[in-house]
């Protein structure tokens, strides 16, 4: 098991980590490869993001639909099925991370990333609603079951590129199946169980239970009750995340000025940092805004365009434009609107008493002289003397921060003396006293340090919203990615391999929810690493066919023509 584990750690770094070195840090080979379609995409559509996000919007509302076109789902429900795997959990950990490692400019580069992400998602679902497949069911089928189009990266891939490139379509719809089971589906439902334990007690087996029995219920309906309830989840639990947020910004409105003026000094001359940013670390700052930017709205890993294929319309664009509204939406509100409630509350890089065990979250840091952080291989031993680390050699850390003091006791008034023996999972004190937890005064991170932020406003309603939309987010993420699996196993096994497929994402829904599921989320993000980079060679090469579509649709302007109809 442990080559296993050692096997998928380098994939997994060879896949997301090797890349340009830059100094001490490494571009990675697929940002700069998302990034560059991001910009070959602005450049080409003529800054598509800005010129259209009216259009977007437009369309969107359902003011130009017809529902004798071609489709499953209506403009908004394939926006919303598609946010509803987009928006989750890193609007509410991801964004508290980039800030955490990168410092407060870390949020500039996600809007860079979300700005050069909206060409992508246009270009990517225009692509998808152009050589979708409209199919019929077979004889004793539902349509509802096996929908009536499917499209996506596999399809263009196939037939944009042509027939020599089916294998590299079908590998894509194959990694994407393992995606959908293991990052959009398993740790969802393990993200869920662990929380009701941790928060309530809750089993972790009921849990699962409960969310698998929901998400069947769900996506045993199709396309059309997944539109239908994702139509209603995706606004609602937006709209109670944002409203927290805003309630928090209003109470905080002196602070907001200044920290637009923080993050933008900090994204090109950090200075100031929690763990691992500092004076002199640009890259670190950039690069880590830029993965959890991308990661956020998941522009160009061609899972969003499957959902959007289902749209009821014979125009290309105007699904396209649509689509473009998804890393606004993500990124530039909803991250914005969790940054901005991080910064201005000043959470980002309090110190908050914690118990402090030996497992989870701890690691092992060293502090150069320039105040650079580098984590460090577990020690053997750490002498502590007055709850003081040494200020040489390996030091305890939080989520990567060293800790200043530890104490004994949770009031933090017992300083700690003695040896950390870490291997050994305890702290032993002159005395002679075996503790296997101390106290201090730690940062938090992800999930945590944003529930801290809208707990230090509203108190205990604060996280108990945050809590909500944790819940609601995840079972919103698996219920939609069950459609991304779900069409890719029509592509390449047909309509027969629908229901399996469905009966074996609920099974795995429930395995996640009562599983340890670090190597399964780690191999979850090999796999959409593996499905990004055709996805975006597809989008370079049929570039050409965006650009003309777009020319196209917009000289005609068919949406007028609708419009005089419908009058």
């Amino acid at each position: 098991m442990d080559l296993f584990a050692q096997i998928v750690d380098f994939v997994e770094h060879l896949v997301w980590s090797s890349g340009i070195p830059v100094g001490a840090e490494t571009i990675p080979f697929l940002v700069i490869a998302l990034l560059g379609t991001g910009v070959l995409m602005t450049i080409r559509l003529n800054l598509i993001q800005l010129s259209r996000l009216a259009h977007g919007f437009a369309v969107a509302t359902g003011r130009y639909d017809d529902p004798d076109e071609p489709g499953d789902v209506s403009h908004f429900q394939a926006l919303t099925t598609a946010l509803s795997a987009t928006v989750g959990i890193g609007n509410i950990a991801g964004v508290a991370i980039a800030i955490h490692f990168g410092g407060p400019g870390a949020l500039f580069w996600m809007w860079i990333t979300a700005f050069l992400g909206m060409a992508v998602k246009f270009s990517e679902v225009t692509l998808a609603l152009n050589y979708r497949q409209v199919e019929k069911a077979g004889t004793g089928e539902s349509a509802a079951m096996v929908g009536t189009v499917s499209g996506g990266p596999m399809y263009y891939i196939e037939h944009g590129l042509g027939p020599k490139w089916k294998p590299l379509a079908m590998f894509f719809a194959a990694m994407l199946i393992v995606t959908s089971f293991l990052t959009g589906n398993s740790v969802q439902a393990n993200t869920v169980a662990d929380t009701m334990f941790a928060e309530f007690g809750v089993p972790m087996w009921i849990t699962g239970l409960i969310t698998a029995a929901i998400v069947g219920t769900v996506i045993l309906g199709g396309i059309q009750r997944i539109g239908a309830v994702t139509g209603i989840l995706a606004p609602t639990m937006a709209t109670i995340y944002l409203l927290g947020a805003l309630v928090i910004l209003v109470l905080n409105a002196s602070a907001i000025v200044p920290t637009f003026g923080l993050i933008l000094r900090e994204a090109f001359n950090p200075t100031a940092g929690v763990a691992g940013t500092g004076v002199g670390a640009f890259l670190v700052t950039m690069m880590w805004g830029v993965r959890r930017g991308l990661f956020s709205n998941e522009a160009g890993q061609g899972s969003a365009p499957i959902a959007h294929a289902a749209a009821k319309t014979d125009e290309p664009v105007s699904e396209g434009v649509v689509a473009l509204l998804e890393p606004f939406i993500d990124t530039i509100v909803i991250c914005t609107m969790t940054g901005l409630v991080i910064l201005t509350t000043g959470v980002w890089d309090d110190r908050v008493p914690t118990p402090l065990s030996f497992g989870g979250d701890v690691s092992y840091v060293e502090i150069a002289d320039d105040g650079a952080v580098s984590t460090v291989a577990t020690p053997d031993a750490i002498q502590i003397r007055d709850g003081l680390q040494p200020p040489d050699g390996p030091q305890y850390a939080w989520h990567e921060v060293a800790v200043d003091r530890l104490f004994v006791d949770a009031d933090m008034t017992q300083p700690f003396t003695g040896v950390l023996e870490p291997i050994a999972g305890q702290a032993v004190a002159t005395d002679g006293t075996v503790y296997e937890t101390l106290y201090g005064g730690a940062v938090e991170n992800g999930a945590p340090l944003t529930k801290l932020a809208f707990e230090r406003t509203l108190g205990s309603i604060g996280g108990y919203i945050v809590l909500l939309c944790v819940l609601l987010f995840a079972i919103s993420t698996a219920i939609s990615w069950s459609y991304y699996g779900d069409r890719c196993s029509n592509y390449l096994f047909g309509h027969k391999a629908i229901l399996p497929f469905k009966v074996i994402f609920v099974l795995m829904h429930f395995v996640g929810a009562v599983t340890s599921l670090s190597t399964i989320w780690t191999l979850g993000d090999i796999a959409l690493g593996l499905v990004t980079l055709p996805n975006l060679l597809a989008l370079v090469l049929l570039s050409g066919v965006v650009v003309k579509l777009t020319r196209s649709y917009f000289e005609r302007k068919p949406w007028l023509q609708r419009s005089k109809s419908q009058a």
